[in-house]
């Protein structure tokens, strides 16, 4: 696994394997969310597939598949919801962790510079620069 620190409650990764669920809990997860639409992967790497091995672990799992055309305001808010009612460190996961990162840097416009989201973003490894005009758009309501 590739878990790629955002903040102090909030990891990301790409997609994740069933076997990897009690490295999970072991590493302090609470919440694992899966952001990979079903469509993007085999049987084996479904969200039913791995909400069943995480939730054996002690874990709560959440699906939002977000794609460009499901990156909506609501999804946005919702992903930021399972994050915050989470009782502990939350995963998310998608294709390469940058789906993931993207939903967590649109939620926090308004709230933190856009400077810093893309800061936070690149120390993560995910360069989110070509989000600035949707972020700043966003961090002034529009």
């Amino acid at each position: 696994m590739d878990i790629r620190q955002i903040t102090d409650r909030y990891h990301v990764s790409p997609q994740i394997a069933p076997e990897d669920a009690a490295a999970l809990r072991e590493a302090g997860f609470r919440r694992v969310v899966c952001n990979r639409p079903d469509g993007e992967v085999p049987p084996q790497l479904q969200a039913d597939a791995i909400r069943q091995a995480v939730e054996a672990e002690g874990l709560d799992f959440e699906v939002l598949p977000l794609t460009h055309q499901t990156m909506t305001p609501e999804n946005v808010a919702r992903q930021g919801e399972l994050v915050d009612a989470a009782d502990g460190p939350v995963l998310a996961y998608c294709a390469s962790g940058t789906r993931c990162t993207v939903v967590w840097a649109l939620g926090q416009a308004g709230t933190r510079p856009v400077d810093e989201i893309l800061a936070t973003a690149a120390e993560a490894g995910y360069d989110l620069a070509g989000l600035r005009p949707a972020l700043e758009a966003r961090a002034n309501g529009q």
